[in-house]
């Protein structure tokens, strides 16, 4: 197969099309005049370049919104935590980041640890189709949580005592914490949010091409240069 059959089963309407989950704050985020930047905008410019074809993007507010669209050909490339219920729609490269899955908890709160605070009869808010909810859906204690369609109203239910504590994504918990007075996260993390980029089942020339782009970029050492330009340590590659 030639580099431009490649390249068209990779993006088959001519531009590259990312999908952008700006629930995820770690990986995206809107710099000056609303452009978007951040972890996965940067390795998208580098993909489109991989690939020499353009780019333009999809703004999603959750991952959930990303991969119910997975088969209804409105992107080519998603960059979304690894998951079993994901994978039914889409296929992920290796994971190349590795993120914190945190709880935050209020001053009433009185759990030490994230094992104790699931297993007990704590009420628990988390955000629709996010990777954390998906893996606690699956865990004992499942009965305690609480879905909330996104984080804005997961936190108004925090604020408001429907729920005693909210998972999440472990620096956005950081910065809620801060803006709660007696609020905070609990240590260790309950998950390993693993992210890794991802195509529509299906596109099986695209999804090895993906692999061999997230292969070259760990060969050049580059993705610990990338996490580490935004924020995020080296530490937290996984290739």
């Amino acid at each position: 197969m030639t580099d431009r059959e490649v390249v068209h089963c990779v993006a088959p309407k001519g531009v590259l099309r990312v999908a952008l989950n700006y629930g995820n704050r770690v990986l995206v985020d809107r710099g000056a005049g609303g452009r978007p930047q951040g972890i996965s905008v940067e390795i998208a410019g580098l993909l489109s370049d991989w690939l020499s074809v353009d780019m333009s993007f999809v703004d999603y507010h959750r991952a959930a919104d990303v991969s119910d669209a997975a088969a209804q050909d409105l992107w080519d490339v998603c960059f979304l935590a690894v998951d079993p219920e994901r994978a039914k729609l889409i296929t992920f490269t290796d994971p190349y980041v590795r993120i914190d899955g945190c709880y935050l908890v209020p001053a009433r709160c009185s759990a030490r640890d994230a094992s104790e605070l699931f297993s007990s009869s704590v009420k628990v808010g988390s955000v629709e189709g996010s990777a954390y909810s998906l893996t606690l859906q699956r865990k004992p204690g499942a009965r305690n949580l609480r879905i909330y369609p996104d984080m804005a109203t997961m936190f108004a239910a925090l604020d408001n005592g429907e729920v005693d504590a909210v998972a999440g994504i472990g620096d956005v918990m950081q910065i809620k914490a801060a803006q709660r007075v007696g609020a905070r996260v609990l240590h260790p993390s309950f998950m390993d949010i693993r992210q890794a980029l991802g195509v529509p089942k299906g596109r099986f020339i695209a999804a090895a091409a993906l692999k061999d782009f997230v292969r070259d970029l760990s060969r050049a050492d580059m993705i610990g240069d990338i996490l580490e330009r935004h924020g995020v340590s080296r530490t937290c590659a996984l290739l």
